[in-house]
This record gives C-alpha cells, structure tokens and sequence, in this order.
C-alpha cells in the first residue's frame, strides 16, 4: 500500500491537459502528483525512436487563437522547446498538389513534439507505468487503485485528463452527474503509420524538394490519408534519415479499427504511393509500423467551456479535463487543463 497524505491533488494521465491542470498547482506551490500508464509524459503528443530517426505519433503541429495559449507558446519558444513550422505546406487537390497558404501561424515541438511535454513535466511527481482501474472513497479522501491492486492516496482532489470513455470508467461508480457527461462526449480513433527509408524521396513534379507536409482532403486523393509530414524536415532533425509519418482520416481508422498495426501500415503507404504526383515510386522503406490511438480526438465534444466548469467537477473532488471539454486541437487540450487548475486554485484560496 502506498500512503502519501500529503499530496493533495491526483491527476490521471500526464498528456498535455494533464500536465497544463498540474502546472498551475505546482506553481503556486499545491502537491500535486500525476499517474501515467504510459513509461512517461506526452499523450498524444508522443515521438517514437526509430533506428536514425524520431516520427512523431499523433499531433503534428499546433496553433494558436487564444491568448493565452498563445503567451504559453511564447514560452515554450523562448525555452527553446518549440519552432515555427511548416514553412512549406501543401495541400493535394483535384488539380494537383497546390501550396497551402493562409495567415495561420503552426508550430511544432523542436527536436520533437514530445519536447514540450517534457518542458511542462519539469519538476512534476509522475508515476508512470501505473494504470488506475478504480477509485476508492469520496468526498475529499480519495484512493486510487493500479492495475497491480497498488493503492495510492488519499488524496483531496482527483483529476482525470484521460480519455472520456476512460474517464466515465472511473467515476460512473461515484458521480452520475459527471458519468452522464462524459457519455455525451464522442472520441474517435486514427491510425497513424511511419515509414522510415534509406535513401531521399523523389523529387515531385511542380513541387519544392524541401516541402515538408501535405494535406489531404476526402475525395482528393489520398484514400485513406488526411496529413503525411517528413520528419527530418522538422526543425532539430535535419541530421536524422528521411521519414514520413503519415496520419488517417478518422472514418477510415473507425472502419479498420481492428487491423493489424502492419495492415494499417502498408494501406496508408500503399495509399501516399498512389497520391504521389507524376505516378513517381517510392523508396522501399527500411522500416514500416504504424500505432492506433484508439481515442484519439473528440468528434462530438461539450459546449460551454471555459466559462462554465461547474459541470465537469464535483463537490467531492472529483473533476475532469482534456480536448474533448473543448476539441481537437493541442490548444484545447492546454486551455481545458489550464482552466481547471486556475479554478481548483481559487477553491483552494
């Protein structure tokens, strides 16, 4: 049994909103601990080493509308933990791939994405490989029980940034208020495949030799493709071999949900293959895989936030953050993190 009465705020699951929540109780000097089932932080927002190469799994860049997000960018710039990025974007369309071009500003993590939550991380009590199944007791002596029967607490607060359905897992038991919530939440899988190769792409006809990420809409092209990016175009990777990670539509990866990590691969490579411009082949790759992130963003996510986080929290301690409270992008994962630490901190002024 583990015992820690002191720390007073739990939160379950160290991806980006996770650590956005932590980051404002930490700061004001709060104990706070995250559980993480994963060997460590990142989420969504996770790279995979590769021999010579790092790709990144799920989100490929973010940007900014609020704010506040976007001093925390700043931030993260300043640290020099994130860079603009791409510069050279494309979109595939009927007509060929076109360069995309409008006044959004994306950034990415630099080396990796998973750098910016590592940065968010520093400093933070994270238990990584512990998957919570179940919470024990209530209102403000809380318990959380691992996938070994480990129970760590108590604990006056507990937060879950985890997906909702693995979220309404853990407090269907204990509040139907938000159990009902997250029910109404609507989370989506995504395959996304890698391909790692010894030798450059082709040069593509009416296309720039550097170009670093294209877009795919449905009907135009791509099949089952809706983003494929060249990591070694990412900024801090330009000593690493060529790479492609190359990311779903989310109907495609509801419908071969159930696939083998090497069917999924070789469908979304068979797929960029045939999208390719001037019937130009490939490389054969050295390497091959691809990861399914079975909640990987919501489709049909909760209105209201950030004004009203009532909702979303109970009186015994219980709350809930994460990109399905806002939607899919990186910025409304932080935002909904963020916004709940600020209001867990002015409970406890």
């Amino acid at each position: 049994m583990t015992s820690r009465p002191n720390l007073d705020t739990a939160i379950i699951g160290a991806g980006i909103a996770g650590l956005a929540c932590a980051r404002v109780l930490h700061e004001v000097g709060l104990p706070v601990t995250l559980l993480e089932k994963a060997r460590g932080a990142g989420g969504r927002m996770s790279s995979r080493r590769l021999p010579d190469a790092v790709v990144d799994l799920g989100a490929q860049f973010f940007s900014v509308r609020d704010p506040a997000f976007g001093r925390q960018v700043e931030a993260w710039r300043q640290a020099g933990c994130a860079s603009r990025w791409p510069e050279s974007l494309w979109s595939a369309e009927a007509a060929g791939w076109q360069r995309h071009r409008d006044d959004r500003e994306r950034f990415i993590g630099s080396p990796r994405m998973s750098a910016v939550t590592r940065h968010l991380a520093e400093g933070l009590t994270i238990i990584a490989e512990t998957r919570i199944e179940h919470l024990e007791g209530n209102a403000g002596r809380w318990w959380l029980v691992d996938q070994h029967g480990e129970r760590h607490g108590p604990f006056a607060h507990v937060v879950i940034s985890a997906p909702t359905p693995q979220a309404h897992a853990l407090v269907a038991a204990h509040d139907a208020s938000l159990a009902a919530a997250c029910e109404a939440v609507i989370q989506r899988p995504c395959w996304t495949a890698w391909a790692l190769f010894d030798e450059p792409l082709p040069t593509l006809p009416g296309v720039d030799n550097d170009w670093q990420a294209v877009r795919f809409s449905p009907g135009h092209g791509g099949g089952p493709l809706r983003f494929v990016t060249r990591n070694h175009r990412k900024p801090g990777r330009a000593d690493q071999g060529e790479s492609l990670s190359l990311l779903a539509h989310l109907d495609w990866s509801e419908a071969r949900l159930e696939d083998s990590p090497e069917t999924a691969a070789e469908a979304l490579f068979d797929a960029f293959q045939r999208a390719l411009p001037g019937g130009l082949a490939l490389p054969e790759p050295r390497e091959l895989g691809a990861h399914r992130w079975r909640y990987a963003q919501p489709d049909v996510f909760a209105g209201g936030e950030p004004v009203n986080l009532d909702y979303r929290r109970s009186a015994s301690g219980l709350a809930l953050c994460g990109d399905g409270w806002r939607g899919p992008r990186v910025e409304d994962a932080w935002l909904s993190g963020h916004h709940l630490g600020e209001a867990l901190l002015a409970d406890a002024s």
